[in-house]
């Protein structure tokens, strides 16, 4: 019953690892520069004076997002192995990771609501 979770959890643990490069809409400082990724936010002038705070927020997602991957792995291997309980605990921890940016991306918010509907579904 979950194993068609599995391409989909696979699915979402890329666009994680992927959030800081792809990117989302975040506007800095008080004039609102947008910068909508880590490379755009690094190749920022010194001189911006928001450039730090545009860097650290990207990395801040950059390692968020590799967590929630990490995490999604888990969930991967508990449910090529039928182990529901840990794919389930490891699926919510990628979406609490998640919730931060929940205005940006809710991959794992979804999943995580699907399989516990399956979950309900086989009580």
């Amino acid at each position: 019953m979950f194993e068609d979770m599995v391409p989909r959890v696979e699915e979402a643990v890329e666009l994680s690892r992927k959030w800081a490069e792809n990117g989302w809409k975040m506007k800095f400082g008080p004039k609102n520069v947008e910068v909508v990724s880590l490379k755009e936010a690094e190749a920022l002038p010194v001189s911006f004076i928001y450039r730090e705070e545009a860097v650290n927020y990207w990395h801040q997602v950059h390692l968020m997002g590799n967590d929630a991957a990490d995490s999604g792995e888990k969930a991967v291997e508990s449910l090529k192995v039928g182990d529901i309980d840990a794919a389930e605990k490891a699926l919510y921890l990628s979406s609490y990771i998640e919730r931060p940016y929940e205005n940006y991306t809710t991959a794992w918010k979804s999943l995580y609501e699907t399989f516990k509907g399956k979950m309900a579904e086989c009580a």
